[in-house]
């Protein structure tokens, strides 16, 4: 059972990192799109950005359930 919480970690540790990866990209492009006057495709990179965030929070909750899982059972 440990082993299982413990490659749940592993894997929503890297969905976080994969996430936080994916939102500065986003950033970064949507940083270039009002440098570039693109007013449109800033917004939309915005967009992406938030839900990325939305997203790493999400698997940050569940990697910190999976953390106290893990050390109550052990």
């Amino acid at each position: 059972m440990n082993i299982l919480l413990i490659i749940g970690v592993v894997v929503a540790a890297g969905f976080v990192l994969f996430s936080l990866a994916r939102g500065l990209f986003y950033f970064s492009q949507g940083h270039q799109a009002v440098i570039d006057g693109k007013v449109e495709e800033n917004q939309m990179m915005q967009n992406k950005m938030m839900m990325s965030r939305v997203k790493w929070q999400a698997i940050t909750i569940i990697l910190i359930v999976l953390i106290g899982l893990l050390a109550a059972g052990g």
